[in-house]
């Protein structure tokens, strides 16, 4: 049974390093940008949950504002889009108080939370703030043990849990989340063998990089891992997350793609397996693609989120390339 796709076109914020902006200033223009992309047709916002700037969007000394206090702040200035991180670090928090904040971001945005959820990978920020970081099979497991304790703490009303990692005993999550059967559950990664398993057992959506072919791949394993299980693949909604880039002239969209290749420590070419780029007849045309490949929707970052123009141009592009 196909469902509606959590998000078509959602907004990633990734970096908080805007050009003559005080950090008292901050979120005054995180939060203009937040209400000018749902104006111009995003239907989802995003954090994203480091507490270190990492090296594909800027300095590891630029402001980054915590994902889920800056998530609580936006569902109280905006009144129509999705909110969520994309994706947490199970690590990070305890997942019994994860689904009590996502709860509280429902309860805040009247029912438009999404709990976005992954394994966790960047080992600087785990040492720094003192955090364990084990091995890549643990933090999976550790993943699956937060994912169903958090469908529970959603849906039950006092529910136990005993896994290897965590446990839960009866904990009471008052309110209840508005949103029916819970805040949809994102889980974020491509990895083959464990993880899309996971999203065809446990998830509502999935998040993917790379090229429509790589998709179409990732995709082609989620279904055969819901066929083995007898799940209905349409169910979970398909992401990708990448850049986008509108632009009017050849020489515009050649210094976006330098700035974005030197984030990314690529080739301009070879950025370009990370971006939608070009006009806005260009851009359409590779949402084309990726939707052929079996993406549902679309949660991109752009380079400067405080130019609105820009921003309204990403949009409504996206939100006519989802209709055509």
């Amino acid at each position: 049974m196909t469902r509606p796709p959590i998000t078509r076109v959602g907004l990633q914020f990734s970096g908080y390093s805007f050009a003559g902006v005080p950090d008292d200033k901050l979120f005054k223009h995180v939060a203009d940008a937040a209400r000018a992309a749902e104006a111009a047709g995003f239907d989802s916002l995003w954090t994203m949950d480091h507490l270190h700037q990492i090296a594909t969007v800027g300095g590891a000394d630029e402001p980054i504002l915590e994902a889920y206090t800056t998530t609580a702040a936006l569902a109280a200035v905006t009144s129509v889009a999705r909110l969520g991180v994309l994706v947490s670090a199970c690590g990070f928090r305890n997942p019994a108080l994860l689904a009590k904040m996502v709860t509280t971001i429902d309860i805040i945005s009247g029912g438009r939370a999404v709990l976005g959820i992954g394994a966790g990978w960047h080992e600087e920020e785990y040492r720094a703030y003192g955090l364990d970081f084990p091995s890549p099979g643990e933090r999976l497991a550790e993943l699956a043990e937060t994912v169903q304790i958090c469908r529970a703490m959603f849906t039950e009303h006092a529910p136990r849990f005993s896994g290897k990692y965590h446990r839960i005993d009866e904990p009471l999550n008052m309110p209840r989340p508005i949103t029916p059967d819970g805040p949809p559950i994102l889980i974020g990664g491509g990895g083959e063998r464990v993880l899309i398993p996971m999203i065809a057992r446990l998830g509502d959506a999935a998040n993917f990089f790379g090229g429509p072919a790589t998709v179409r791949h990732k995709i082609d394993v989620l279904d055969r891992a819901c066929a083995a299980i007898g799940r209905d693949s349409g169910e979970i909604t398909k992401t990708w997350l990448g850049h986008v880039i509108i632009a009017d002239s050849e020489w515009e969209l050649h210094e976006s793609l330098d700035r974005l290749a030197t984030l990314l420590d690529l080739t301009p070419d070879a950025a370009r397996g990370f971006v939608l780029c070009g006009t806005r007849d260009e851009v359409r045309r590779q949402v084309a693609g990726y939707r052929r490949s079996g993406v549902d929707g679309f949660i991109l970052a752009v380079l400067d989120p405080t130019d609105l123009a820009h921003l309204h141009a990403v949009g409504t592009t996206l939100r006519e390339a989802m209709d055509d």
